[in-house]
């Protein structure tokens, strides 16, 4: 539980009550949650969502459903589900809404689950709903061997798009090459606006997906083409990026936001089916998740702290047994 906002290792752990499904939730056995950049924004007070005072902290989770709340339907005790409850992930038992849980593929295993809605769900919508990414255009990927970054990674590839990868060091960017990109660049290494612009050619970038921010963003958005998209994901650098306006106006370029989580409550139908192209291509082999580092629930401060200390490449994921 965060009882005062701070560092991961304030956190403590407390016997609970069992939480309660309300109208239109579900409650799962949680058997693996995993760990996502909002958990370690949400424990320091840094998130747009601020949960009163104590909270659980977990956005993610996978296991099996043991009670089911009024005006639900699809579901029955039992399923294999993934849910997103945004926070109260990290414990033994955890209600989420009905609309954001889904049931898993049989061949899919809950440490691979638990990680998996967030990141492939924010990837496609952002990709095919606000990014309107087509086949044969280039993508630019910052942060690509992050969860998040990763998924982009695979999924521009399943949509047709040649893949630029960029990250901060050779092990990061032979995952994300692993994975599907077609190009990679060392940003930590190179000046990203002329490697980029060298492997983009004329045409330029079409599409950035961007959860990094800081630093990067200016240099990054120099290397679209026109009508290119900017999707703007989230800012892991810790800063929020200032874009010259006259960039897109010369550029005729869109600077695009993608908040999955709400698209996902005004948009329910959309997410079905985004969820639903994604375990399609997760079980043809399209899509291979990545889980970087694991951690017993006992170790749950530690695995915020890896996330903390941006040493994630793919999902970091805690099992509870």
């Amino acid at each position: 539980m965060c009882e005062a906002h701070g560092a991961p290792e304030q956190l403590a752990f407390r016997d609970v009550p069992v939480p309660q499904p309300g109208p239109g939730e579900i409650r799962l056995a949680v058997r693996a949650a995993s760990v996502n950049f909002p958990d370690v924004l949400m424990i320091q007070n840094l998130y747009q969502t601020k949960p009163p005072l104590p909270f659980i902290p977990g956005g993610e989770a996978a296991g099996v459903v043991d009670a089911i709340g009024e005006d639900v339907s699809g579901f029955r005790i039992g399923d294999r589900v993934a849910a997103i409850p945004f926070q109260g992930a990290f414990a033994e038992q955890a209600v989420a809404p009905a609309f954001r849980t889904s049931i898993i593929p049989y061949a899919m295993g809950f440490d691979v689950a638990a990680g998996f809605t967030m990141v492939y769900a924010t990837a496609l919508h952002g990709l095919r709903q606000r990014g309107r990414l087509q086949p044969g255009e280039t993508l630019l990927v910052l942060g690509a061997a992050g969860g998040v970054g990763l998924a982009a990674v695979e999924i521009g590839k399943r949509m047709g798009a040649r893949v630029i990868a960029a990250a901060s060091s050779a092990e990061k960017l032979d995952l994300a090459r692993a994975h599907g990109a077609d190009e990679t660049v060392n940003y930590a290494e190179v000046d990203i606006k002329q490697a980029v612009k060298a492997l983009a050619g004329e045409r330029g970038v079409d599409v950035i997906f961007d959860p990094v921010g800081g630093d990067l963003a200016e240099p990054a958005f120099r290397t679209m083409g026109w009508d290119g998209r900017y999707l703007v994901v989230g800012f892991a650098a810790g800063s929020i990026s200032a874009i010259p306006l006259n960039l897109p106006l010369v550029k005729t370029a869109s600077i695009v936001g993608v908040t999955w989580g709400m698209h996902s409550r005004r948009e329910p139908n959309i997410h079905a089916a985004n969820m639903a192209q994604l375990y399609q291509w997760y079980e043809q082999g399209g899509l291979r998740p990545a889980i970087g580092a694991r951690f017993s629930f006992d170790e749950s401060r530690a695995a915020i702290r890896w996330i903390m200390d941006r040493k994630a490449q793919g999902k970091v994921v805690i099992e509870m047994a």
